[in-house]
């Protein structure tokens, strides 16, 4: 393990991220909100901290090796967390407490949308920016981003990537070179932010609202700047463009390179994980729909807005709410809980398992059953007409049995500190999942819950985020051995 290499990539990206936090003091100046000088002391302490870890191993040039980057890749989401809460502690606007800051900078970064803070509506500009542009930042991936600068300090930067992009097909990438592989999904990344923030300014947001809306939202992280979400503008429009990007955003974006770069949609119509996943939320927002209008929940131009537009928030794992979802009749809020398991498509900023993920683990399912009718038969898994070989199909199999069993044992916790079958079950899957509203106490938010809960939660939130074995294994002796 090379530990000065480590302190030297992670100083660099400390101060990387402080220099982030500039814009919330320009917002806060324009706004004359006052909360200024939290951001200021976040920046000393963040800048002086990586500076600190930089200079004694400043002119180190050694490649990373995998144990090296798995190693980054969690301490580094970890201490951005701790030093991202900054703002919110030492805020006196936002008056929280260590362990609800925290909570704050880990749901914002994981992209999970879990809020402490009630009353967003009345709080600091500066404070609603900075929540926003964390879920921009974490949507894109900060490693990923930072991928594209390290080759020019004489690391490499591959291991960083294959630990920090999400799915079972990690060594695919989108151009010979990872810098430039990073560059453009940063490019592809910004470009549907801008898209995005424009549509919602052009619907009636304003730039403020439309700016912060268009980061959580391309970011599929579920923050917003009102405490009624997107139901705060009650229009139509505005909830069919946040369905658009939501859906946009939950796919993989080496199709939307794809395809910008040929100029042609064939990529998605081809891409087996795509249409699986468009293919479940049609299928999903039917019976949604359905189900609130035959109840008589809502009128049929209503159910099919707020129906379809929940089904999308939750099952891309985004989290924006124009209704109480967990309100609804019978089944339909446990369903549409489920399917934040699934999550968008691997290589998209959504959570969940990933939908190539459980696609695999239906294929094979149906090949289990067609051997009990034909026990000697050879049938091989296929997705695009390609078979997936055994190897990947076991990495799925363990990847969703370790993923159960840390919910399970997280859902045991929760219920020990107190806290209630369905609200211990939804904070658990909320969180893990990186979808944020749950059911329960807390399904508009998460303040009420005592501290014990919620450090495990801020653990499930990483699990989540680090695709559960890139954090796991850092608790196994054997990645420490040499």
């Amino acid at each position: 393990m090379h530990f000065a290499i480590i302190f030297r990539v992670l100083g660099v990206l400390l101060m990387l991220f402080s220099l982030t936090l500039f814009p919330p003091i320009l917002v806060s100046f324009w706004y004359a909100d006052n909360s200024y000088p939290a951001f200021l002391w976040a920046f000393g302490i963040t800048f002086t901290t990586g500076l600190a870890m930089w200079l004694p191993v400043y002119n180190l040039k050694q490649d990373l090796r995998t144990r090296d980057g798995f190693l980054i890749t969690a301490l580094f989401w970890s201490v951005l967390g701790l030093f991202a809460c900054l703002p919110f502690w030492l805020s006196e606007s936002v008056n929280l407490d260590f362990t609800d800051a925290l909570f704050e900078s880990l749901s914002g970064l994981t992209t999970t949308g879990a809020t402490v803070i009630t009353h967003l509506d009345s709080l600091p500009k500066s404070i609603l920016y900075y929540r926003q542009q964390l879920q921009w930042l974490g949507g894109i991936g900060i490693i990923v981003i930072a991928v594209a600068i390290l080759p020019m300090l004489g690391i490499g930067g591959m291991q960083l990537y294959r630990a920090e992009t999400p799915g079972p097909v990690k060594d695919s990438k989108l151009t010979p070179r990872i810098t430039e592989t990073a560059k453009a999904l940063f490019l592809i990344y910004v470009t549907l932010t801008l898209v995005c923030g424009t549509a919602y300014w052009l619907a009636g947001m304003s730039l403020f609202d439309a700016i912060g809306h268009a980061f959580s939202t391309v970011a599929i992280g579920g923050f917003s700047t009102h405490d009624q979400s997107i139901g705060f503008y009650d229009s139509s429009f505005i909830m069919a463009i946040c369905m658009v990007f939501m859906v946009l955003s939950g796919i993989n974006f080496a199709l939307h390179f794809f395809s910008w770069q040929e100029r042609s949609i064939k990529h998605y119509l081809r891409d087996p994980e795509c249409k699986f996943y468009l293919a479940w939320i049609a299928v999903a927002s039917i019976i949604t729909i359905s189900y609130l209008y035959f109840t008589g929940t809502y009128s049929l131009f209503d159910s099919w807005l707020h129906g379809s537009f929940q089904l999308v928030s939750v099952l891309t794992t985004t989290g924006f709410a124009t209704a109480n979802f967990s309100l609804w009749p019978s089944f339909l809020p446990f369903m549409l809980f489920l399917f934040a398991f699934m999550g968008g498509c691997a290589g998209s900023t959504g959570g969940g398992m990933k939908v190539i993920r459980v696609m695999l683990i239906c294929k094979q399912g149906i090949r289990e059953i067609y051997r009990l009718i034909h026990p000697n038969a050879i049938i091989p898994i296929k997705i695009a007409k390609k078979s997936v070989s055994d190897r990947v199909v076991e990495a799925v199999w363990g990847f969703f049995a370790v993923y159960i069993v840390c919910f399970m044992l997280m859902f045991l916790i929760l219920m020990a500190t107190g806290l209630d079958f369905v609200t211990a079950f939804s904070a658990v899957g909320a969180c893990i999942n990186n979808l944020g509203p749950g059911m329960g106490d807390v399904a508009f938010h998460y303040g009420d819950i005592n501290d014990p809960a919620k450090w495990v939660l801020c653990f499930a939130m990483l699990l989540g985020r680090l695709e559960v074995f890139t954090l796991l294994v850092l608790f196994t002796p054997m990645f420490w051995r040499r």
